[in-house]
């Protein structure tokens, strides 16, 4: 019987790295690591990760937590952030991506609704403790049976995971390596609410080849991401290409001008990894002309509806690709045009690279009857999407479906038969990489009494930004805070200066 080998998985990658080249470099903080979490910035080569993320793995196995069980991290973008994604799947865990700005409240949620048995954060971040915030988190989530962090002045009940690093590693876990079992759960708002979005390993590295090849990025690259990687859309476009390449990742915390200028050209690096919105500023600034090294620019479109407006790109300096993001749903990669413009987009069948005449496809774009752009391939989580049946009526059950509805409004443009993106899903507002259901904001802005008002206003660069009114506005921030929301619910209530 002829025996065929397990699908990949991103430890396996990294692995074949770490075979090939031990004493190459693979990771680095960012330079202002110290002023973010208090530590000192780092460097690993790829055996130095090795043996602190089979620290990290053989920690969690002895902490009791069984495999296929869920670990939540809320890290900042700083080396840990990897290395605990790599020792968890070591470990034979599913890692849950909770974002940076999530507070108590999110933060409960989440662990509930995942059934999280462990979580891993810093001890502070950008001045915020978070690691206070794990441990009220966690009293509140009945299936956390494990609390650890990295930083200084951890509370008392956490373990200290730099320690666990400092430590010689045990003999390696032997957890079970196979691509088709669950990765990650990512977290995102669609018309019915906060839904949790499992991945595998294939559905990650599928998300992250189709940005590889489209993009060009050669083999051996020096990566630099500026993009949080609490998202599916964060883990394929920085780790997964960082593996694909076999170069180093450079970690940037969003954002500081100056030292994204340091790291570019210290480095150096020849892919920068960011926000769509930041990459044109870089341009506007005039930036992107001081960065030599640089070659290519994959900038992430979290309002893809952007994308065709927006302002046309200097290729002669490095070439963009833009990658549209549908929520947790999926992304599509387009390489700008040589004079600069955006790529029109067909409907059907996606390749990358698009140019290539044997191209690999990456997933498929439809229209559906009600004038939305679907999605399906090797990159979908179609089950995570699957409408459920209306309790009590096995009548109303619908056939299994191989895509998903994205909910943004699209049409096909007479002339060229492109795809042309052109609203937002309807009642969801998007904040950066936040998305609400509008419903839910005046629901909290109710809980501040009458008057209140808690709405989203179109935005230019993040598709929407919050503002709120309220008779005391200081005493709505507290009560936001208090309620344990994230800042961009309390900061909405921010005063503004008066004109005489």
């Amino acid at each position: 019987m002829i025996q065929t080998a397990a699908p990949p998985t991103l430890d396996g990658l990294f692995r074949r790295l770490l075979a090939r080249q031990p004493d190459a470099l693979a990771l680095a903080d960012p330079p202002d690591k110290t002023r973010v979490t208090g530590q000192q910035p780092r460097q690993l080569t790829f055996a130095q990760a090795d043996r602190a993320i089979a620290a990290l793995a053989a920690h969690f196995v002895e902490a009791g937590l069984p495999a296929n069980s869920v670990i939540a991290v809320q890290l900042p973008n700083t080396i840990e952030f990897v290395l605990t994604v790599l020792a968890a799947h070591r470990a034979g865990l599913v890692v849950a991506l909770l974002p940076q700005l999530w507070r108590q409240a999110e933060l409960t949620v989440a662990l509930n609704r995942t059934g999280a048995r462990a979580i891993v954060t810093m001890g502070r971040i950008d001045g915020v403790g978070h690691a206070d915030l794990a441990m009220n988190a966690a009293v509140e989530a009945f299936s956390i049976r494990h609390v650890c962090g990295f930083g200084n002045d951890l509370p008392e009940g956490m373990a200290c995971l730099d320690d666990v690093m400092a430590n010689a590693p045990a003999a390696a876990p032997s957890a079970t390596q196979d691509g088709r079992r669950a990765a990650i759960i990512s977290f995102d708002v669609t018309a019915d609410g906060f839904r949790a979005v499992p991945r595998t390993h294939l559905h990650l590295i599928a998300g992250g080849l189709g940005i590889f090849l489209e993009s060009g990025v050669p083999q051996g690259a020096t990566i630099l991401s500026a993009f949080a990687p609490s998202s599916f859309a964060g883990i394929a476009s920085s780790l997964v290409i960082w593996l694909l390449s076999g170069g180093a990742l450079m970690l940037h915390h969003p954002f500081d001008a100056e030292v994204l200028e340091q790291q570019i050209n210290e480095q150096p690096c020849d892919v920068l990894v960011a926000p769509a919105s930041l990459a044109l500023r870089l341009v506007e600034a005039g930036m992107l002309s001081r960065m030599a090294a640089l070659r290519h620019v994959i900038g992430l479109w979290r309002g893809p509806e952007q994308v065709t407006s927006s302002p046309e790109w200097p290729a002669e300096q490095a070439a963009l690709t833009d990658v549209y993001l549908f929520g947790e749903a999926g992304l599509l990669a387009a390489r700008r045009t040589d004079d600069g413009a955006p790529m029109p987009i067909l409907p059907g069948p996606q390749r990358a690279p698009r140019d290539a005449e044997d191209a690999s496809v990456t997933g498929e774009i439809l229209l559906t009857p009600k004038a939305t752009l679907a999605l399906r391939g090797p990159m979908i989580p179609v089950a995570a999407y699957a409408p459920s049946a209306l309790a009590g009526n096995s009548l109303s059950a619908q056939p299994p479906l191989d895509h998903i509805d994205t909910g943004y409004a699209a049409r096909l443009d007479r002339a060229t038969g492109a795809l042309c993106i052109t609203a937002p899903p309807s009642g969801i507002m998007a904040v950066g990489g936040y998305r609400f259901l509008a419903h839910d904001l005046q629901e909290w802005a109710k809980r501040l009494g009458q008057g209140a008002l808690l709405t989203a206003l179109p935005d230019r660069l993040s598709g929407h930004r919050l503002a709120g009114r309220a008779q005391d506005n200081a005493r709505a921030r507290e009560a936001f805070s208090a309620l344990g929301l994230n800042p961009l619910m309390s900061e909405a209530f921010r005063d503004r200066p008066t004109t005489g």
